[in-house]
């Protein structure tokens, strides 16, 4: 391994996350049964082995690659923007869960623990993405590829897809 590489990996983890599923917490979640014994499993041991970065509002890998809040499905949903050069993309976790969304932007999956933030954090990240021509890449849509939206009203079209190269 080089210099710059850790000899560790290093797991980001928001920590509005991590305070709203830690065990001690007061808060209930809308999908708790789902999620039971998931942050003892899987969360903890990370944070207890010193490999967890719990960050807030924005973090900054490196020069082209930016966590920023984004909550409501969940208090410390994300999003991962990307710039290089001049292309812009925004990679969007858990703020799209259907293409609908894209037109009714208000529209929330059920597991949406904030409702109202969820829409404020997609409206936010759509409106950004369509004014700013960056690429949105939605991880829960079939196709693997970026978005170029344009506004339209209160909404959003795709405007095109960007392809991917063919994969051999």
């Amino acid at each position: 391994m080089g210099p710059d590489v850790p000899q560790r990996p290093i797991h980001l983890i928001p920590r509005a996350d991590h305070d709203f599923w830690h065990p001690d917490s007061t808060r209930v979640a809308r999908t708790a049964a789902a999620n039971a014994h998931v942050f003892d499993d899987s969360v903890a041991p990370v944070v207890e082995s010193g490999q967890a970065v719990l960050w807030e509002d924005t973090y900054d890998i490196d020069g082209a690659l930016r966590l920023e809040d984004a909550p409501g499905h969940t208090p410390g949903s994300s999003v991962l923007t990307l710039r290089s050069g001049g292309e812009r993309a925004v990679f969007v976790g858990d703020v799209l869960h259907n293409p609908v969304q894209f037109i009714e932007p208000d529209a929330n999956s059920c597991f949406c623990e904030d409702p109202a933030t969820a829409r404020a954090s997609r409206r936010r990240v759509l409106q950004r993405a369509a004014d700013e021509g960056e690429l949105v890449f939605p991880a829960h849509l079939r196709g693997g590829s970026g978005a170029r939206l344009r506004r339209t009203g209160s909404s959003y079209a795709v405007q095109s897809w960007a392809p991917f190269g063919e994969r051999t």
